[in-house]
């Protein structure tokens, strides 16, 4: 226990490294996800083709495979290019090269996620909102955008946490990351089990925040789509019960 304390500052930092890796790929598959998901709604043919293809080669490239080929691969033809223009060799960021890798893959899935999510809101919302003459972002912003993010979150959440722990592959390229540190630290210390359990925790701690937070996210998100439909608003499951058809009718 002692040699994991020696060592814990080195892994907190390597903790917060592996926090910032994960929160860039999700801004990077996230981008992505949203442009391909208009891609496949509202683009053209070639569009909807070019989505298509990645979302294809994106859900069925392991991560391992895609990390080592941005990262050497990557490196090989930037430095290739640049030898032919004269300029001098150039290192590639591991961080950023992690980012790109894990990015790029889950935003093929975040692409199925938003596209699904846009088309599960009724057509009818949209053309309502343009009949009482809202303008296309007014409409988007207030009546479909918010539905379509209620679609999304489960969704999005899922892909979040299967992202988090993918970003323990990124060591492979020699990242310090809270994995790539833990297996230095428990080969220097021969205690590779206890700096391991210790990963372990952390990557249990960083999933349970965020499960609250996006259990969070999706309550407000659902705010009061239950009234009036066995919800606790009116008529509902706790509410006041609906009179019976014969006395209504009476």
């Amino acid at each position: 226990m002692s040699e994991l304390l020696d060592y814990m500052p080195l892994l907190l930092g390597g903790a917060l490294t592996t926090v910032a890796l994960a929160v860039c790929s999700a801004l990077l598959a996230t981008t992505l996800g949203l442009l391909g998901a208009w891609g496949r709604v509202a683009g053209g043919r070639i569009a909807r083709g070019a989505v298509f293809v990645y979302t294809t080669l994106g859900r069925g490239i392991p991560d391992l495979v895609l990390i080592l080929l941005v990262y050497f691969g990557g490196q090989r033809l930037i430095n290739d290019v640049g030898e032919g223009l004269g300029l001098p060799f150039i290192e590639v960021s591991k961080f950023w090269a992690g980012v790109a890798a894990i990015g790029v893959l889950y935003g093929a899935y975040l692409t199925e996620t938003f596209r699904g999510a846009w088309i599960a809101v009724p057509r009818g919302q949209a053309e309502a909102a343009r009949a009482l003459g809202m303008p296309m972002r007014g409409e988007f912003l207030r009546v479909t955008g918010p539905q379509a993010l209620r679609h999304a979150l489960p969704g999005y959440g899922n892909v979040w946490l299967v992202l988090v722990k993918s970003t323990a592959v990124v060591s492979v390229i020699g990242l310090d990351d809270l994995v790539g540190l833990a297996d230095k630290a428990g080969k220097s210390t021969r205690e590779p089990f206890l700096f391991f359990v210790a990963v372990l925790l952390v990557y249990l701690a960083i999933t349970a925040v965020s499960d609250r937070l996006l259990a969070w996210a999706e309550r407000w998100a659902n705010t009061g789509q239950d009234v009036g439909r066995g919800g606790d608003g009116p008529g509902g499951r706790r509410g006041k019960p609906a009179a019976p058809a014969q006395e209504e009718a009476a």
